[in-house]
């Protein structure tokens, strides 16, 4: 029976906690070998994960095993892999967001990212293989020194929770047009940004509009400077801050939102498009920020500028909720979009892949990768 294992520094239900259990899904169901390794789990996943020390005692270890290792922050799981120097080691790299987004706001977060980019640098020799959720990881997979990366997009489950149906009822009885974001609080996603820009669209156009920023923090100073910035923009009661939440209030802020507005500076891929599409939602989007621009392709409609300006995003929520037409445009290319990262593709690539390196692609440096 073939083996690919998966190790991951925290196991928890955000993108890549998701990503990780669908793909072990997909390759059980399909005659593989699969566990999951981590230091830490989290909440719901307790009990679906190895102690990363585990391999090669508690759970047998053997030459031609693949070893996936899912890199967004620096943690001593990498370099305990580094120091057994596996044969078959694989790098998934979810990007690590570049630490000076963090320093002013929380040293301890900046000192993970920039251990992690230099984890990055060390393992590149060292791994046979990268894998990337966009093409645009797969540049700086490139640039740290793999030679051989391939795109393996991040994989969503096949059916999601149902949103929760009076809470869809509430949020749509307030009056105003609905603005969502998904994603953790955090400096490079400029939370900030689409509050100012709230603040400039009830300005120049006039109503209610109102701004869901769903999610917890990554920074509790960067929330607590949002949630003052909004009291002084005099919008405490039109910027809702959810916190984490479930899956069934996630899929309810989408069924009740207008549109999904991102101004994020950077991102790997951003998982929360995908699921606006799912939900029919039209998506406004900076994008100035490549890998966005990547996943959104022509399904939205781009805030212009080399830098993001509220006014500017006022403007693009303004033309998608006052035209039904283009916005039901926008929904329509969502949809053919979505289907490009569809579960069934997402499954079909990783299988293709996981084959692939079975076969020696992850160490063998005359072996030519797959064609995207």
């Amino acid at each position: 029976m073939t083996t690919l294992h998966q190790f991951v520094p925290t196991l928890d239900p955000g993108a890549v906690g998701t990503h990780l259990l669908e793909a072990q899904r997909a390759l059980r169901a399909n005659g593989w070998r699969s566990e999951v390794f981590s230091e830490h789990t989290v909440g719901p996943y307790h009990g679906l994960a190895h102690r990363f020390t585990d391999y090669g005692g508690a759970v047998g270890a053997h030459d031609d095993d693949v070893l996936v290792y899912h890199l967004a922050i620096g943690s001593s799981v990498a370099d305990w892999l580094m120091d057994r120097r596996p044969p078959r080691l694989v790098v998934d790299y979810h990007n690590i967001t570049p630490p000076e987004w963090f320093a002013g706001w929380e040293p301890p977060v900046a000192y993970g990212l920039a251990w992690g980019r230099e984890q990055l640098r060390r393992l590149a020799p060292r791994a046979g293989f990268g894998l990337a959720d966009s093409a645009y990881n797969g540049t700086e997979l490139a640039a740290a020194g793999l030679r051989r990366v391939e795109v393996l997009p991040i994989l969503l489950p096949e059916e999601d929770a149902p949103a929760d149906p009076s809470l869809v009822a509430r949020l749509r009885d307030e009056p105003g047009p609905r603005w969502v974001f998904v994603g953790r609080l955090a400096p490079n996603k400029r939370q900030h940004l689409l509050i100012a820009a709230l603040h400039a669209h009830r300005r120049a156009y006039g109503g209610r509009a109102r701004l869901d920023l769903v999610g917890g923090a990554s920074s509790p100073a960067y929330e607590a400077a949002l949630r003052g910035f909004a009291r002084d923009l005099g919008l405490g009661d039109a910027v809702t801050f959810t916190g984490p939440v479930s899956d069934a209030e996630r899929n309810a802020r989408y069924a009740a939102a207008d549109v999904f507005v991102c101004l994020s500076a950077h991102e790997g891929f951003l998982v929360p498009i995908v699921e606006a599409w799912r939900h029919r939602l039209p998506v406004v989007a900076w994008g100035g920020a490549p890998a966005v621009a990547e996943t959104l392709g022509d399904a939205g409609v781009l805030v212009p500028g080399a830098t993001a300006t509220p006014e500017a995003a006022a403007a693009a929520v303004a033309r998608v909720v006052g035209d039904p037409a283009l916005a039901d445009a926008l929904r329509a290319r969502g949809d053919a979009r979505a289907a490009c990262f569809s579960p069934a593709r997402t499954r079909a690539r990783l299988l293709e892949l996981a084959g692939a390196l079975a076969d020696g692609m992850a160490d063998r440096p005359g072996v030519a990768g797959l064609r995207r």
